[in-house]
């Protein structure tokens, strides 16, 4: 009986993992091992950083509200307690945003929380 290799199918999972390694560097995008090992490689970094970036989103608007509380007269951890007494349900994303675009706005938030914490 002949030897079976299926090679369509092997030809094909070959081509799959050749065509995701496009754009790499040298032998990462032409030979099959170092594509393999360079795909399964960016596969994991790429879930890192996304996880990565919302860190980095996280801690920019933390940034930039410490900075429009230290304007107001007040900490960045004291205004997170008066809002959360207060009971406002913004997050630092729009409260970032609000002290950009708003500051009038964003005074009234900050005199908001200063009177829960009083």
């Amino acid at each position: 009986m002949p030897r079976a290799t299926n090679a369509p199918a092997s030809r094909e999972r070959r081509k799959r993992r050749l065509d995701a390694a496009k754009g790499f560097r040298g032998s990462r995008s032409k030979l099959f091992r170092q594509a393999t090992e360079a795909v399964d490689r960016a596969m994991v970094m790429a879930t890192i950083h996304r996880r990565k970036r919302k860190i980095d989103y996280r801690q920019l608007w933390i940034m930039r509200l410490s900075s429009a509380c230290e304007k107001c007269g007040i900490k960045y951890n004291r205004f997170i307690e008066g809002l959360t007494k207060a009971g406002v349900k913004l997050n630092r994303k729009m409260l970032s945003e609000i002290s950009i675009h708003d500051p009038q706005g964003f005074a009234s938030i900050v005199k908001l929380a200063q009177a829960k914490l009083a």
